[in-house]
């Protein structure tokens, strides 16, 4: 029985420190992807902010707002579609914790009936 107890502990061991290398993974997937989008975000502001300062008359200033318009169009697409990535990443994170999650506690039924089996011997 002890030994029994001793592998379900080790198996429980092993799927949890899987269940945080999964977890970090998508952790520094998600992070990477933010970055991303936030680097990307920053250099298009600062371009816009640049073209800005340039513009000295009425014209300028008409097409700098045209593009001001598209910027910020563009700027909610990319973020629709980081956050739909970010749903995918976490989407895939919870079924893979959940396979795990359901492994374990079939080891775990699995380990209390063959114990209840020894035990009524």
């Amino acid at each position: 029985m002890n030994t029994q107890t001793f592998a379900f502990a080790k198996q429980f061991a092993d799927n949890a420190f899987k269940a945080q290398a999964i977890v970090l993974k998508s952790f520094e997937q998600a992070a990477n992807l933010q970055l991303k989008a936030l680097e990307q975000q920053s250099k298009t502001t600062a371009a816009f902010v640049a073209e800005a300062m340039e513009a000295r008359d009425f014209d300028a200033a008409r097409a700098l707002w045209e593009k001001g318009v598209t910027l910020n169009r563009d700027g909610a697409e990319r973020a629709v579609a980081v956050n739909q990535e970010l749903m995918g990443i976490a989407q895939n994170t919870a079924e893979t914790l959940g396979s795990l999650s359901r492994e374990q506690q079939a080891a775990g039924v699995a380990a209390a009936a063959s114990t209840s089996k020894k035990a009524a011997r």
